[in-house]
């Protein structure tokens, strides 16, 4: 690919090629869930659809620590880029093939003591637990994969192919699809069917993510060995996806511990706080989009030192994440009842989460800043700022709970998590000129300056 650096260069055009197929492929991900529940659930039993369901929540949480590894990699890859840097390039795809299979073969080796964590948090009763056990049992085999495919699905947006991410997407999840009703319903394999199909749809998909690099992989000389274990780079990239992962952790803390508190309120309350975090969960997928674009043309700004091309791709990145967000609050204001009791049939949720809708018709809006900051930082690999800044939002949060949760009750819970988004975005706005001084110098060098960045 030929690293495009001129104002002319960046259009509207090329990032809506990139934030539309993002978009599409976040909607095939809740589809998959409800496939795997209503293939398992023509068994017409209940057991195997809980262990499906517990099975899944915990196989998930576990690979979802690893995203840090696609968002890492988005950014330090969208700087080589940048820089022309075309050897670092390579070597950072070998790199999070290489994490992939190390990481990976750690979970299967460690998976005895982690189900029986897992199980013991989250218990279910004793055949529900045995036939998890045998789902996670499957799943757990695929770890290389799973764990590859968020370095390799961020090595290829940083190169701003979309089309080979959309089709990993598709291809992964279509074949689970097709698998399940295959060994679910015809070769009546139950659970254990359910967790095969999934396993051999990350294989696969880690393969064909592996086919659209090809022209790195067999290109003679590609292993560069002294490259790929540079040590000022390798500290660099640990570096970067540590504060990621830890930013990461306290912002699931936050919601998690929305889930428990609202649960404290009873089950009224819970199920129709739940029923509200769909619209939030909504608004992420869509903007998730515009911040993926922001993290790779921001990347690529930083890599080569280019201060015009660095203003001109946060401001269409994020003139664009706000307009999406204002469209989704209106039609949030349009049709929030319609989903409610689409999404419910019990007169007590809907009343309770159509009088919370306000914080939905506000959450898009305010949450939008902090949402596109997010991927401009990760794209300038400014992570220490970003983790800081989420560690801030995160005492900001447990103060409002405190204060507001006693005296305006679950109003007082959805102004603390949407005040959160706030703090997070004013404060790493207010630490959004260091990315600019990051443009001031030559192109290149800026996996060295960045590990005296992130020195604490």
């Amino acid at each position: 690919m030929t690293v495009t650096s001129s104002k002319a260069e960046l259009t509207h055009r090329r990032v809506l090629g990139v934030a539309f197929p993002i978009l599409i492929s976040n909607i095939t991900t809740p589809i998959l869930g409800a496939v795997d529940t209503g293939v398992v659930g023509q068994l017409g039993e209940a057991a195997p659809i809980g262990a499906v369901g517990l099975g899944a929540i915990i196989i998930t949480s576990i690979y979802w620590f690893f995203g840090f590894l696609r968002m890492g990699t988005v950014g330090l890859t969208s700087q080589a880029l940048g820089a022309r840097e075309f050897q670092e390039v390579d070597a950072l795809l070998a790199r999070v093939l290489i994490a992939g299979v190390v990481f990976g073969l750690i979970l299967i080796l460690i998976q005895i003591p982690t189900f029986w964590i897992a199980l013991a948090i989250l218990p279910g009763s004793a055949e529900v637990e045995t036939l998890a056990q045998q789902y996670l049992g499957i799943r757990i085999w695929s770890a290389p994969a799973a764990v590859a495919i968020y370095g390799i699905t961020g090595w290829l947006i940083a190169h701003e192919r979309m089309l080979a991410v959309l089709m990993i997407q598709f291809w992964t999840n279509g074949l689970n699809v097709i698998l399940d009703i295959w060994f679910v319903l015809i070769f009546d394999w139950g659970v254990e069917g359910v967790a095969f199909a999934t396993f051999m749809a990350e294989w696969s998909g880690a393969l064909l993510g592996l086919f659209f690099c090809r022209k790195v992989l067999w290109r003679k000389g590609f292993v560069e060995w002294e490259q790929i274990f540079d040590w000022g780079r390798l500290l660099n990239m640990a570096l970067v996806n540590r504060d990621i992962l830890l930013r990461s952790l306290l912002l699931q803390i936050i919601f998690v511990s929305f889930i428990f508190l609202s649960a404290e309120h009873g089950d009224v309350t819970l199920a129709a706080n739940q029923v509200l975090l769909q619209f939030l969960y909504v608004a992420t997928f869509t903007l998730d989009g515009f911040a993926i674009a922001a993290e790779t043309l921001v990347g690529q700004a930083v890599g080569s030192r280019n201060l015009t091309f660095l203003r001109r791709s946060v401001l269409i990145t994020f003139g664009w994440g706000l307009v999406m967000s204002i469209v989704l609050s209106v039609a949030f204001v349009v049709g929030g009842v319609q989903f409610i009791e689409l999404m419910t049939t019990a007169s007590e949720v809907r009343e309770q989460a159509k009088a919370f809708l306000i914080w939905i018709f506000v959450a898009p809006i305010i949450g939008v800043w902090a949402w596109m900051l997010d991927g401009i930082f990760i794209g300038a690999t400014q992570t220490r700022d970003m983790r800081n800044m989420m560690g801030v939002s995160f005492i900001v949060y447990w103060i409002a709970v405190a204060v507001l949760l006693q005296v305006f009750g679950d109003h007082g819970l959805w102004a603390a998590l949407v005040i959160s988004f706030l703090v997070r975005g004013i404060s790493l706005g207010v630490c959004y000129s260091k990315i600019e001084a990051k443009c001031v110098g030559q192109p290149g060098g800026y996996a060295q300056n960045k590990i005296l960045q992130q020195k604490d």
